[in-house]
């Protein structure tokens, strides 16, 4: 079984993983950008997978999708960790730059891609939706 750990920048999150991920992508929504200044990095895990020590935060907003996103983070430093959105009941989105090994998951897709800026370096050998793309295993992206 696959395990992967992670945690925020001052340590007072921690967090383990006991699955695969279910999707891993480059997401370039503007929401995103904002928490980034870039392109966020983020593999979907299943909900029951994901182990977390200490406390988070939390701020819901609603996202491009219309989705309503809760965003997970550190009190006290800050760091985004994870995000759980209306649209992927039982699935928890984390940041592959929280991971202790954060090449261990590549991701395999560009999404909101439409809303990168000209400046972004998207790389056109991963799969691009536009948009929000279907919930995995669904769909296809172009």
């Amino acid at each position: 079984m696959a395990s992967y750990q992670g945690g925020c920048l001052c340590g007072q999150v921690r967090f383990s993983l006991n699955a695969e991920p279910v999707a891993s992508r480059v997401c370039w929504c503007r929401d995103c950008q904002k928490l980034a200044a870039n392109g966020t990095a983020n593999a979907i895990f299943p909900t029951e997978a994901l182990h977390i020590t200490g406390s988070t935060s939390a701020f819901t907003s609603t996202a491009d999708s219309g989705n309503e996103l809760r965003r997970r983070f550190c009190p006290t430093c800050g760091s985004h960790l994870f995000a759980d959105s209306s649209g992927r009941p039982g699935m928890t989105v984390v940041r592959l730059g929280t991971l202790d090994d954060p090449s261990a998951i590549q991701p395999t897709a560009n999404i909101w891609a439409a809303s990168a800026p000209a400046w972004a370096c998207l790389d056109t050998a991963l799969a691009r939706s536009d948009k929000q793309p279907p919930p995995p295993g669904q769909a296809t992206l172009r």
